[in-house]
């Protein structure tokens, strides 16, 4: 069995520990403190694909693998839990409820 990450899995690895470390580190400390949902941190990360991983390619979503998500909830994690719990819940609960059971205007 190989181990090893994927091209795929190393260009998320990648992309997600460049925005975590350039745009979420400095943030982090202040929207934990002050209990402040990262609004524009999420608008971000949907302009670079980051809220469809799962999603189904026909959606506009990455169709990414479970390991994909997991690189990128680490990668996350690293400079924000919170963030990093935010987008684990969009990727693995809601896109993944919407694409099971979502209307195709839901999906859409």
């Amino acid at each position: 069995m190989d181990f090893n990450l994927t091209e795929d899995q190393k260009l998320i690895r990648d992309m997600v520990r460049e925005f975590a470390e350039n745009e979420l580190a400095e943030l982090a400390v202040e929207l934990d403190a002050n209990a402040e949902f990262p609004k524009a941190v999420l608008k971000k990360m949907a302009e670079l694909g980051l809220l469809g991983l799962t999603a189904p390619e026909k959606y506009s979503g990455g169709e990414m693998d479970i390991i994909s998500v997991l690189i990128a909830i680490e990668e996350l994690a690293k400079a924000c839990a919170s963030t990093a719990t935010i987008f684990a819940l969009h990727n693995l609960v809601v896109s993944d409820a919407i694409a099971r059971f979502g209307t195709e205007e839901q999906k859409k």
